[in-house]
């Protein structure tokens, strides 16, 4: 186990990388096989053109909003792969690429967005918790999902996704502080994507690293780039199998950027100046490695060219399906919450049901129809 014997040592500022920003690999470091990486290079590619697939969706009234994961999809491509289909995922609002690579049907994942529904899929199916709007609260439902399991005996692994604002969070602190103690088999997983909306790291947090943050709560912690796919899903793999070892919880912190505004709603040309967001445009995830796998002859023109028309492909499907207006029924929003309805949520039902019903009866345009 490689995690244990590298907490031992003061942990390192610098984050972990397998391939630099030029796409050549990194001093003594194996990579992953050449069939796996080329698929991670095609999990990207997808990623991405599902990504602005759906932001060009939300400019077109289509969905409420979006939280655009442009940029970070070496975090949540690298990540996902790092589990088995038997872990649970606990995501955050902007893991709608994640969600994507977990097999999860593009249009489910846009149903929260869409404002459909709280969840489009089935989070027992899918073993994907909903995406969670509200900071970091989704770490508890991670850490308590894991001791359960652990005191089951049941083989799983939670990995929660993080931003950078949350671990300022109440829910965060509890959340780590109790998997420390109780060894829960979980990663955290912080996308450090420099910005909570528009609130600096700098104002966020006077600590050294936010996976310094780990050594306070006695777990290891782990910093790494979070551009380099490679990277993220050797760390992630290390500490998922820490945690299924028996051997508790790990932070992993991401080092990216997000490129798109934090949603729609937001301007980030007010807090963020374009030369930074292009110094980042330069380490873009999907061509450092495009350059590696052309370099080691794993990728040619014919091959990108394949890629890109499959992820043409997918996003034409999401585009024709979600141009299709669903049917919906008002009264689905009392059910799948409680096994028992409270007397209230039963009366706020009864309210709606009777006028929905009077609203179905009334005459088209309030006219009262002449005999």
């Amino acid at each position: 186990m490689t995690v244990l014997a590298e907490t031992s040592h003061p942990l390192s500022l610098e984050p972990v990388q397998l391939l630099d920003e030029h796409g050549d690999p990194a001093d003594g470091q194996v990579l992953p096989p050449a069939a796996q990486r080329l698929q991670m290079y095609r999990r990207l590619v997808v990623g991405r053109r599902f990504d602005r697939q759906a932001a060009a969706l939300t400019r077109q009234g289509r969905l409420a909003v979006y939280p655009s994961s442009n940029g970070q999809e070496a975090c949540q491509v690298g990540a996902v792969l790092a589990v088995r289909d038997t872990d649970w995922l606990f995501p955050t609002y902007r893991e709608s690429v994640a969600l994507v690579t977990r097999g999860i049907d593009p249009v489910e994942v846009l149903t929260l967005l869409r404002g459909d529904w709280h969840c489009g899929y089935d989070p027992y199916h899918h073993r994907t918790a909903p995406q969670c709007t509200p900071l970091a609260t989704q770490a508890l439902h991670a850490v308590g999902l894991a001791h359960a399991a652990r005191l089951a005996g049941d083989d799983v692994v939670a990995l929660a996704f993080v931003g950078d604002g949350a671990t300022s969070e109440g829910d965060c602190h509890e959340a780590l502080n109790f998997a420390a103690v109780y060894r829960a088999p979980v990663v955290f997983f912080v996308q450090n994507n420099q910005y909570a909306i528009s609130v600096p790291l700098a104002k966020q947090t006077a600590a050294s690293s936010l996976a310094h943050k780990a050594i306070g709560y006695g777990m290891p912690g782990r910093r790494v780039d979070g551009n380099d796919v490679l990277a993220v899903y050797r760390v992630v793999r290390d500490a998922v199998e820490h945690a299924r070892a028996g051997q508790g919880p790990t932070l992993v912190e991401a080092v990216t950027y997000r490129m798109d505004a934090h949603t729609n709603a937001d301007d980030a040309s007010r807090y963020r100046t374009s030369a930074e967001v292009d110094a980042w445009r330069k380490r873009d995830p999907i061509t450092r490695l495009e350059r590696h796998l052309r370099a080691v002859g794993v990728l040619d023109d014919a091959g990108v060219a394949e890629i890109a028309a499959e992820a043409e492909d997918f996003a034409a499907r999401l585009r024709e399906r979600m141009n299709t207006d669903p049917v919906l029924d008002p009264m689905e929003m009392f059910r799948h919450v409680y096994a028992e309805p409270t007397p209230q949520l039963r009366e706020q039902a009864a309210l709606l049901a009777a006028e929905l019903a009077a609203e179905a009866e009334a005459p088209v345009g309030g006219v009262e129809a002449r005999a």
